[in-house]
């Protein structure tokens, strides 16, 4: 009898089990979804803060630190052609002298740094890689920091060019504190405009750039004043290395 019930009622067979496994793959997936989706919002988030800033001068992460704290800020932005040529020649010598010759990142000295742990970081830091980290990071050394920095180096020196990305670094590098930018830096220090900036004066705040907090270029110490001649002495050799930032 039971055999024939079955057979005569093939429903019942064809019933199917509860869809437990789907119900609880449910959350996980939409979990994993949304997981996958804050690193393309931020990707997104990124490239349109970029090409804003590609025409309106951003301000740097530490300066809305500082307004965030309400602490006092020091910044005029200016264009690069009120900026002296003696400074960016100055801070390309000091900082990045393969900048019109890279893309944004030096590979090479990347690598020495890594198989050399005792190098220091700054060397491999390009002028695009430091504004990259003005602009959009944190300061600091961090692996995530790093690897975020690097494709936006990248991008960035495409999207912006060679002279963009100058200017930017240039009204956003801090020179004291609180005060950022060659415009703010040429005022407080040497009571002038940063288009009238000498030689002396633009070697000066390239040398205290490593760290503006501890080094002034309107009070400089022995050091300060050793590493300022030494990149004066630099510039006339290094001046046909900054061709990208002439019109």
């Amino acid at each position: 009898m039971r055999a024939g019930a079955e057979e005569g009622h093939p429903e019942r067979l064809a019933q199917p089990r509860p869809a437990t496994r789907t119900r609880r793959s449910g959350p996980f997936r939409r979990a994993v979804g949304l997981i996958l989706l804050v690193p393309a919002v931020i990707v997104v988030i990124l490239l349109t803060l970029a090409l804003v800033y590609s025409a309106v001068t951003p301000p740097s992460t530490l300066m809305l630190g500082r307004w965030l704290t309400l602490q006092p800020v020091e910044r005029q932005a200016v264009p690069l052609s009120r900026i002296a040529p003696a400074l960016q020649l100055a801070v390309l010598t000091s900082e990045d002298q393969r900048f019109c010759l890279d893309n944004g990142v030096d590979f090479g000295a990347l690598r020495d740094v890594v198989e050399d742990e005792d190098s220091p970081s700054r060397g491999a830091s390009t002028i695009a890689m430091q504004t990259v980290k003005n602009v959009f990071l944190w300061p600091g050394r961090s692996y995530i920091r790093k690897a975020i920095e690097i494709p936006l180096a990248l991008t960035l020196d495409t999207l912006w060019g060679k002279r963009r990305m100058m200017e930017i670094y240039l009204n956003v590098a801090e020179w004291g504190e609180g005060i950022y930018g060659a415009q703010a830096a040429s005022r407080h220090w040497f009571h002038k405009d940063a288009a009238d900036l000498t030689r002396s004066e633009a070697a000066l705040l390239a040398a205290v750039l490593p760290n503006p907090i501890v080094r002034s270029a309107g009070r400089p110490s022995p050091g300060v004043r050793r590493r300022a001649a030494q990149i004066q002495g630099m510039m006339g050799r290094t001046e046909g290395l900054g061709a990208c930032l002439r019109r």
